[in-house]
């Protein structure tokens, strides 16, 4: 099975990367040997979130590492578990990627591969780094190892510093179909075609996002009740009331993605280090376990901020619903499982107002991405969609 057949929707793009892939194996032996030495050895994805950014890099890793255009199972297999020695990924479960991580990763771009015929570094969410940090990569990228290629993955190129830009091949995602995405779902995790296309479509076509809905209850429940608190605000005080919820949900929706991923890795960390489950961890090793869990607290951070974005970005597929139906766009809705109450809404708020909420929840992010209370932004949004019953605006 070749390593691009579980990605959708990116047909143009992983033919750029086959091709480089085919070029660099440069027909077998001579590819060890430097052939393929003038393929671009420093790229950058760009695309929306959910457009499958690291899904592409790491099947261009996979081949990259094989040898081979469409890669080869053991490789794919080390490399899904991050575990191939030829492979470093950096990311960040914090907010921004620290200097020191990029620094200790660019030290182990200089080694030379280990099994395969490339050594591949992945920088996750490359837009994450501060300037100084992104001075820190720009030599590499410049100059990386004969045998080394750098992926870095990031929203826009428009992210990153001009330096990096000018040093890098930008290879440009779309959007992937809802119908793209509904039939991966189907394919690759055996979904039922009706939830598929459910999911795929209220995630707004991102892979991830799709993923969760499709698989999860749980997560298509708290989404329901998200919309319906936000079409149920009526005063100030319900506007404050549903924004303390909302931040329950977010955290909620936080904690079912890191609870597990936490007690996996922390039980990892006790068997790579000699330790029984239960067993006291001796003094000498509590530093290591300490700074697990110190990233385990950076990610949790980082995981409620997204799970509040995520939140915002459902609003916004609502209220832009909510404003379709009242100009009577001929446009698909998002959400056309509440249409009934999106009628009913748009009967207590003109188009206006509508326009007012998506220019709120905006700001929304906006205010919670410099840093102010999630709780206080989320207030002010929410005030900025109350609406009266339609008794009350004639009476008025």
């Amino acid at each position: 099975m070749s390593v691009w057949s579980e990605l959708t929707g990116q047909d143009a793009a992983i033919a750029v990367f086959r091709q480089a892939a085919a070029s660099a194996a440069g027909g077998g032996a001579d590819a060890a040997s430097g052939a393929g030495r003038h393929m671009t050895h420093s790229w950058l994805i760009t695309g929306p979130p959910g457009s499958g950014r690291s899904n592409l890099a790491f099947a261009f890793a996979t081949a990259l590492i094989a040898g081979d255009a469409d890669g080869d199972e053991p490789t794919r297999i080390q490399v899904d578990a991050r575990s191939h020695p030829d492979l470093h990924v950096l990311s960040t479960e914090g907010v921004i990627i620290r200097v020191h991580d990029v620094r200790e990763i660019v030290r182990r771009s200089h080694y030379a591969p280990s099994v395969g015929r490339h050594r591949v570094i992945i920088v996750e969410d490359a837009d994450r780094m501060t300037e100084h940090t992104s001075n820190v990569l720009l030599k590499e990228l410049e100059e990386p190892p004969e045998r080394t290629v750098w992926l870095l993955c990031a929203p826009s190129d428009a992210d990153l510093i001009p330096t990096i830009r000018s040093r890098v091949r930008t290879v440009r995602l779309q959007v992937p179909s809802i119908d793209d995405v509904a039939a991966l779902l189907v394919r690759r995790d055996g979904v039922d075609p009706v939830i598929a296309e459910r999911a795929a479509r209220e995630a707004q076509s991102h892979i991830g996002m799709a993923h969760r809905l499709a698989t999860s209850e749980e997560a298509r429940s708290r989404r329901e009740e998200t919309l319906r608190l936000a079409l149920g605000v009526r005063s100030a005080s319900g506007a404050v009331r549903t924004a303390a919820r909302l931040l329950e949900i977010a955290g909620d929706d936080a904690k079912a993605i890191t609870e597990i991923r936490d007690a996996e890795e922390r039980e990892h960390a006790l068997r790579s280090l000699g330790l029984n489950p239960g067993q006291a961890i001796p003094p000498a090793l509590r530093a290591q376990i300490k700074a697990l869990e110190d990233d385990q607290k950076r990610r949790a951070t980082r995981s409620l901020r997204d799970g509040i974005d995520r939140i915002l970005v459902d609003l916004a597929s609502l209220y832009r619903d909510l404003l379709v139906l009242q100009l009577g766009a001929e446009v698909p809705l998002v959400n056309r499982e509440l249409e009934r109450e999106l009628r009913e809404a748009g009967a207590s708020a003109s188009p206006v107002r509508t326009l007012a909420t998506l220019d709120a929840i905006q700001e929304a992010r906006t205010r919670i991405e410099g840093n102010v209370q999630p709780v206080l932004a989320l207030e002010a949004m929410l005030v900025s969609a109350i609406r009266r019953p339609t008794n009350e605006r004639g009476a008025a």
